[in-house]
């Protein structure tokens, strides 16, 4: 009898986002010494992928300053083997010219895509934490009350356009139903080509809810509309992560921890680091009798071009 392949999962871990601020945890990563240490560890911890975003060393207010994101790309590279995946959303206060610098610069394996103009309330948050260090900090959570995040067919295909020639794949942010939809609309034209990278994010105040029957809606759908020609991965927004991820590894889904989406560890309890989630999320993995992806073979998985082929 031939011995049975255990599937793999990729581990993408979102390093430090736009969502969070400084104030909430000590332990959000803000420096590029901080960013390039918490990737590090993380990749060593199990991820095969790091999303990754900048923020300004001394207020953490995030920003798509290159400059930044040149002082840990490279040691990010040299000191792992991970898929390096920039962000083009920076943040819902950004224009699309701003947010998509560092990709275009950088020319990543992967660069993520909202896939649609979405309300985006942070502003929830100020009901759990009261207190900021920096200025920025409240009107940026409170802003979001009355913020869109603007993500138009110009603005998806500019990107598109844009990042491709440099032969940059991306992870496709699908925050509803909708831009499954918006997704295969772009298939339809060939502006995308598969496998397509579907990550699936649930429990954003504007988004697709974090119920396990909408955990179900979206593999349905996306089954429906690409077939064999995607592959799936999710994230849950906050005390949602794991429970979403662990529905999705069960569906034959890949999973994304990371302090931009969670900042908990348990029930009261910060995560120290990235690399503490990404740990629970490989035992969760192991517990059920899969195996964690190496960065090599999530390459193989979504038809990366390589990590020789960066401009970092």
């Amino acid at each position: 009898m031939s011995k049975k392949t255990t599937r793999k999962v990729i581990v993408t871990c979102a390093v430090t986002g736009s969502i969070h601020t400084p104030s909430m945890s000590p332990h959000l990563p803000v420096t590029p010494d901080q960013i390039a240490t918490d990737a590090v560890a993380a990749v060593e911890a199990g991820a095969a992928i790091v999303h990754l975003h900048a923020r300004d060393p001394k207020t953490g207010q995030p920003t798509q300053d290159p400059g930044l994101f040149a002082q840990f790309l490279p040691r990010i590279k040299q000191a792992t083997k991970a898929v390096v995946n920039i962000t083009t959303g920076g943040s819902a206060a950004m224009t699309v010219e701003e947010r998509l610098r560092p990709a275009t610069h950088f020319q990543p394996e992967v660069a993520s895509l909202n896939m649609g103009s979405m309300n985006f309330g942070l502003y929830p948050m100020l009901d759990r934490f009261k207190t900021f260090e920096h200025d920025w900090e409240q009107p940026y959570l409170e802003g979001s009350r009355d913020r869109v995040f603007k993500n138009t067919f110009a603005d998806i295909e500019y990107i598109l356009k844009t990042c491709s020639g440099n032969g940059t794949r991306f992870e496709f942010e699908c925050y509803d139903i909708s831009h499954l939809y918006t997704l295969a609309h772009f298939l339809d034209r060939k502006l995308v080509t598969p496998p397509l990278f579907v990550q699936s994010v649930f429990g954003i105040l504007g988004g697709i809810g974090p119920h396990p029957e909408d955990v179900m809606h979206m593999k349905r759908t996306a089954d429906r509309l690409f077939g064999d020609r995607y592959v799936w991965s999710v994230l849950g927004a906050g005390r949602n992560q794991m429970p979403i991820a662990a529905q999705a590894l069960a569906l034959g889904g890949n999973a994304r921890v990371g302090l931009e989406d969670n900042l908990w560890a348990g029930p009261g309890r910060l995560a120290n680091s990235n690399a503490e989630q990404v740990t629970i999320l490989r035992k969760l993995i192991e517990g059920l009798a899969l195996e964690v992806a190496t960065p090599e073979e999530a390459r193989a998985m979504l038809d990366l071009k390589g990590g020789d082929a960066v401009n970092f």
